[in-house]
């Protein structure tokens, strides 16, 4: 019985292998400048806008003359801060995705979750929630990026407080497991379904039910964490019931 000879390999010229090669080079190149472009060209203006907003909102500089001002103020300022966020968000995915931006190194998991906390706990106490942290082990350390873990906690515990009922708890914990350490925000409230979580993984995917289409958002803040725990050599995931409670896991090396 005789066997069909496996096919050559295609003789690929070096030379066209270089080009494709430095023309890949290049075009990551282009994309690092057009981003800080964009980023500089977007930015500057809107947080221009912000911070004149904010000022005609106080009357700093004297009354504005009826109290339809002030409210259109606010609405210019909360709505470019939004804008800005969105921004945020899509700039991070796109950093984190070319591989970039981050350095993990020994650190303390404390004091980040203390500080995650401490931002937030006026939006918290407003909404009647109660952010609370589990973890008193100062020595517990991660291989972690401090930035990188701060804009995780930050995410989570928003999403937490926008699906918390006000007399209820957001929790904070990490301990130590097999080989890493897990980082937890839990609450109680309306969770997606288990079956939903890997799609709500993906930027710009957004809760199906009612609940979730009443809080805004873009759909970002899970794919921004689980981008930047893999970057920090970790890993996302989420374990939820649905409509009762949800508990995000955030997990890192240990140091």
């Amino acid at each position: 019985m005789s066997f069909p000879q496996p096919a050559e390999a295609p003789n690929w010229p070096l030379e066209a292998a270089r080009e494709a090669v430095a023309e890949d080079a290049a075009k990551e190149s282009a994309k690092r400048a057009f981003l800080r472009m964009v980023s500089h060209e977007l930015r500057t203006p809107l947080n221009s806008i912000i911070g004149f907003a904010d000022i005609l909102n106080q009357e700093l500089y004297g009354p504005l003359g009826s109290p339809q001002y002030i409210e259109y103020a606010g609405i210019i300022r909360d709505s470019g801060k939004k804008l800005l966020t969105l921004f945020n968000n899509v700039l991070d995915i796109v950093r984190l995705e070319g591989g970039g931006g981050l350095n993990p190194m020994n650190e303390p998991v404390l004091p980040i979750i203390e500080e995650a906390i401490g931002k937030l706990q006026s939006q918290a106490k407003a909404s009647g929630v109660t952010l609370y942290n589990r973890l008193v082990d100062e020595d517990l350390h991660a291989w972690l990026d401090p930035r990188g873990l701060a804009v995780c906690l930050d995410h989570l515990l928003r999403n937490a407080l926008d699906f918390t009922v006000a007399g209820e708890v957001v929790e904070v914990n990490a301990r130590r497991a097999d080989g890493y350490v897990a980082l937890t925000v839990f609450n109680r409230g309306n969770a997606p379904d288990q079956s939903e979580i890997e799609r709500l993984m993906k930027p710009f995917e957004q809760g199906e039910n009612a609940e979730n289409r009443r809080h805004e958002g873009a759909g970002l803040g899970w794919a921004v964490v689980r981008l930047n725990a893999e970057a920090m050599g970790g890993a996302f995931g989420v374990v939820s019931r649905k409509g009762e409670a949800l508990k995000a896991i955030v997990r890192l090396k240990t140091a």
